[in-house]
């Protein structure tokens, strides 16, 4: 019986030989079956993420293991998931992909167009240096730590028309309910990245994100997504169209061959519409963009919820709001959790550095994973937003602005019912350095919204904007205190400027170094109740 022993580990040897790999464990071998990508498999990618996003799941683990995720009984036994934000599009993609038998390639390198101190915020963008084709036979759980590995947002900084040296896995859609679905990845040049998970029927964008963490949170699409100048592709993006081409088919395997991508005049939804504007105007460059649909001009963001609502703009006042203290609330949670894996980590323990790093949004080591600068800077953000929001349907209200969807007699009074009601509903609080418990209303943490300290190096206390006796069982030391009132320009400050130089000393700051002297407006119940007494 040797001979056959011997006979049959030779076979094993040329088949992975022809596959041009070492065999990887059964359950977790890439397969291509299809050379292809077709419609259907679009819809059902686009179905899978749907579900993800509808799941409630907290992490990406955790959402992959999840009921939600219908191909998680043939996951390798013990095999976990991991994706921070600029991963979570190629790892779900491929993780499909993988699933489905589809073929799959990515760009494995960019390099900038220019001159740059960190290609993730090339002022000029990037360009394409390499690509990788997965072949058949491939161990898939390694192609997605690799993924890890050679994916970040530089990969998406990407002129939309840039083509050459090499292909670009993304095309920019058009702005309508066809470009934009579930499945669609939205890149904010500020250094983020998320995947569209539903479409509502009033044509607000709902997505999902991951962190350094590995958590997993929602929100909706706003301003909080940047426009930008085309080199650095901000916006929507689609997966390009790719087959394999030249395989050949050994039972039921593609095995070889190569992928080519579409070109961009191929594409029937491809459109620079979100760069320059509906009428398609360079001379002005990208600023000058013109958003118009049916007559009238809009606002890039009133234009994307109209198109994709039907192709009118229409505004629930009351729902919205609390709808917007809700995701408010939820980002707070999510920011909680971000905090108690940096207190597991022990951070807060270790001494503080003597700078800051060179740019506290885009770094990486400990500071990449356990500081929340950069998702601060978007709660924030969020807030302010509200705040606007609720001005906004005021002045629409007085102007008797036929887009309100609403019929009370008092909308100030009923923003701010709504505002108290979803407000009620949101449960916060954290663990003391002692052991106690602080529980917080959603408004007490906005009035602290601007003293929450994003550096990982401080107390769990002075990461939630403790003062008085509340911020008694801080443990730290004077130095720490030092940094922490030191540091409040830079939590004023909500832009997040990727670019600047930020290693700052704590004299330097101490001095005045960065930041903003004061933080926004986001009072919106003080808006409100400011409308109500007639002093708006």
């Amino acid at each position: 019986m040797g001979w056959r022993r011997l006979l049959a580990g030779l076979l094993l040897l040329v088949c992975a030989a022809f596959a041009g790999f070492w065999p990887a464990r059964a359950d977790s071998r890439y397969l291509i079956r299809a050379e292809r990508w077709t419609a259907a498999d679009e819809r059902g990618f686009g179905e899978f993420i749907t579900a993800l996003g509808d799941s409630g799941c907290r992490t990406v683990d955790a959402c992959l293991r999840s009921a939600a995720n219908p191909f998680r009984a043939s996951d390798p036994a013990g095999a976990t998931f991991r994706a921070d934000c600029a991963d979570l599009p190629y790892f779900l993609r491929f993780y499909y992909a993988w699933k489905r038998g589809l073929p799959f390639s990515y760009v494995s390198a960019v390099s900038p167009r220019g001159r740059a101190r960190d290609i993730r915020y090339s002022a000029s963008g990037n360009q394409v240096e390499r690509r990788r084709d997965v072949p058949s036979g491939t161990d898939a759980l390694a192609v997605l730590a690799r993924l890890r590995d050679e994916i970040s947002s530089a990969t998406y900084r990407l002129d939309p028309e840039l083509e050459s040296p090499l292909e670009q896995d993304f095309y920019s859609p058009a702005l309508d309910a066809t470009g934009i679905r579930p499945g669609t990845v939205i890149y904010d040049p500020n250094g983020h990245l998320a995947v569209v998970f539903r479409i509502e029927p009033d044509g607000r964008i709902r997505y999902i994100d991951a962190h350094p963490d590995n958590s997993l949170t929602r929100g909706f699409y706003d301003l909080r997504f940047v426009r930008a100048s085309p080199g650095m592709g901000a916006g929507f993006k689609n997966w390009r169209p790719l087959a394999l081409a030249g395989a050949r088919r050994q039972g039921g395997v593609l095995f070889g061959g190569e992928i080519v991508l579409a070109a961009n005049h191929d594409l029937p939804d491809f459109s620079l519409a979100q760069v320059y504007g509906t009428d398609g105007k360079r001379d002005g460059g990208w600023k000058a963009g013109r958003f118009r649909l049916n007559g009238q001009t809009l606002d890039y963001y009133d234009y994307v919820r109209a198109v994709l609502g039907g192709g009118r703009l229409r505004f629930e006042p009351v729902r919205e709001i609390a709808d917007m203290v809700t995701s408010n609330c939820a980002d707070l949670g999510y920011r909680a959790e971000a905090v108690t894996i940096s207190l597991a980590a022990g951070l807060q323990d270790r001494p503080q550095p003597q700078r800051l790093p060179p740019n506290i949004y885009g770094t990486d080591g400990d500071w990449e994973t356990y500081s929340t600068p950069s998702r601060d800077a978007r709660l924030k953000t969020a807030f302010k937003n509200l705040r606007d929001t609720a001005e906004r349907f005021v002045t629409m209200a007085r102007a008797h602005d036929p887009r309100l969807s609403y019929g009370g007699e008092n909308l100030a009074a009923d923003l701010l019912a709504a505002y108290d009601g979803a407000a009620a509903r949101c449960r916060l609080g954290y663990t003391r350095s002692d052991g106690s418990h602080i529980a917080l209303r959603y408004e007490e943490a906005r009035r602290r919204l601007f003293r929450l300290s994003f550096d990982p190096y401080h107390c769990v206390e002075r990461r939630w904007g403790a003062a008085g006796p509340e911020a008694a069982t801080c443990r730290d030391g004077a130095l720490k205190q030092a940094w922490y009132e030191a540091e409040q320009r830079l939590r004023n400050q909500i832009d997040r400027a990727y670019e600047a130089r930020m290693d700052f000393s704590l004299r330097e700051l101490q001095a005045g170094a960065g930041g903003a002297a004061a933080p926004p407006d986001t009072d919106a119940r003080g808006y409100l109740l400011a409308v109500l007494r007639g002093a708006r």
